[in-house]
């Protein structure tokens, strides 16, 4: 191992260790209330977060998509072109703006028309294959392959199908191992994308029986001949490699275990303890799911939002519904936001807050409205501030508001459901979309309304109760697990 690359995984093992913290979180149908598939999370970036609705696609013959990372990244690459479909589907995301060598916007997943959700979660490579990472290193990156499945999966398995093709053929560009967890109505599956440059990847189904918390991604126990069972897929030289580095001894008595073999145990994490949390609870409804997403152990300053998706047939590809908290949801709302939404609110899309590079320059008049609108992201993070520094004294009233705010707009779905469906099938279609549009944009005025009088009341009686205290160190901010976080 030469001494460069020894510095660059010393880098990358601690960039790894201290900035990656996402999660998702799996129910299958079977541990259910109303037999649907849960699937929850968040990112964890250092960055601003703002909504999208990204609208289906067609492209023309030859059309190429750009991705890869830059030499800036900290395992540097150059950019590359891939072939893009014909066809893209429509989808809804939170986009973020930063990850150091990787263009914006960047994506995490999201849920697309055809009820496919997406989580993208952290899952480090061992040593030795983040060593031998190629420099330059080329081929789609984490949020190229999460932007690409929402935009091509029909299903769970070809989200899967679509993202292992793109790593046969083109490379992965990995700043030292990812994972990305897929559902669908039916099921879930987990894929481990590994450093190394050596096109390593490997995916295990969840069925309608199973819980599953990546956080960090991990699959344990898999077969040697998974290519041939139904319950995985991978790269064809996933087992061959490790016997090849003499980390598998394939006439041993050791199953083939991938985080041992290729990752790297975290044992930091609550991932067990919530695992069993919530199969115990079983069934799990949708306020369950919330609460898990929400829940201040994994939801902290350094999470970007919330995502739940209650994935079950919907009658019409626009009822699709996902739940979406516009910071992390320890202190924020979960809004609900159906595929038929045309456009997001501006409190809730773009704003120059903790956007690279905007503190060097001044707004454009075409973005002077949109900068002047309230961002959603801010206020609740404000709020955030406020209730963690003192949890034990405003986190249950806060957690108390936003669950009633939250199951008032669970209780409103029937009736959604049933007005928008009602105007589909009378063959107004354009009425429908500008009601479910017009919902969403209600009631996330109505949660910053919330957000506002929690943060105003938590304020004054911070400053009456315990004062403003003043920082006594001049670092404002540092790239750590020394998080604001709302355990008391």
């Amino acid at each position: 191992m030469n001494i460069g690359k020894v510095v660059l995984f010393a880098f990358a093992s601690l960039c790894g260790a201290n900035s990656l913290a996402s999660y998702a979180i799996y129910v299958g149908k079977n541990l259910t209330a109303d037999r649907s598939v849960l699937i929850g999370g968040s990112g964890d970036e250092v960055s601003s977060h703002w909504l999208e609705v990204v609208p289906a696609r067609d492209y023309p013959d030859g059309a190429t998509l750009t991705v890869g990372v830059t030499p800036e990244a900290f395992m540097p690459g150059v950019f590359s072109e891939i072939p893009q479909v014909r066809h893209t589907y429509r989808y809804l995301t939170m986009n973020y703006s930063e990850y150091e060598g990787f263009p914006p916007p960047l994506t995490n997943g999201g849920l697309n028309e055809n009820n496919v959700a997406a989580r993208d979660v952290w899952s480090p490579s061992r040593p030795e294959l983040v060593a031998m990472t190629a420099n330059p290193q080329t081929g789609p990156q984490y949020s190229d392959l999460s932007r690409i499945a929402m935009e091509r999966a029909r299903t769970a398995r070809e989200a899967v199908e679509i993202i292992g093709a793109l790593i046969d053929e083109h490379g992965y560009s990995t700043y030292g191992g990812n994972s990305h967890l897929f559902a669908d109505e039916n099921e879930g599956w987990v894929l481990l994308d590994f450093a190394g440059s050596q096109g390593l990847w490997i995916a295990e189904r969840l069925g309608p029986d199973d819980v599953r918390m990546s956080y960090p991604g991990y699959i344990h126990e898999i077969p040697v001949d998974f290519q041939t069972r139904d319950n995985y897929m991978g790269s064809a030289n996933f087992v061959s490699f490790a016997v090849q580095q003499g980390w598998y001894n394939p006439d041993g008595d050791e199953p083939f275990n991938v985080t041992k073999i290729y990752g790297v145990d975290e044992e930091r994490s609550p991932r067990s303890e919530m695992e069993k949390e919530l199969r115990a609870a079983a069934p799990i409804d949708l306020r369950a799911m919330m609460n898990a997403v929400r829940d201040p152990r994994i939801s902290k300053d350094s999470t970007g939002y919330g995502q739940v998706a209650q994935l079950k047939d919907n009658g019409r590809s626009d009822m699709n519904l996902l739940w979406i908290a516009p910071t992390g949801s320890v202190t924020a709302p979960f809004i609900p936001y159906r595929i038929a939404t045309q456009t997001i609110a501006p409190q809730f899309g773009k704003h120059r807050y903790l956007t690279k590079g905007e503190a060097t320059r001044f707004v454009t008049p075409d973005w002077q409205i949109q900068e002047a609108t309230e961002f959603a992201g801010r206020t609740f993070k404000r709020l955030m501030y406020y209730t963690c520094d003192h949890p034990e004294k405003f986190l249950p009233e806060v957690n108390e508001a936003l669950t009633a705010f939250e199951n008032r707009m669970i209780d409103e779905q029937e009736i959604v459901a049933a007005t928008a469906n009602a105007l589909f099938s009378d063959g107004q279609k354009d009425l429908a979309l500008t009601y479910l549009t017009e919902y969403s944009r209600e009631r996330g005025a109505d949660g910053l309304r919330l957000g506002n009088a929690l943060l105003s009341s938590i304020e004054a009686r911070t400053e009456l109760l315990f004062g403003f205290r003043a920082p006594q160190a001049d670092v404002m901010s540092r790239l750590s697990y020394d998080r604001v976080s709302c355990l008391p």
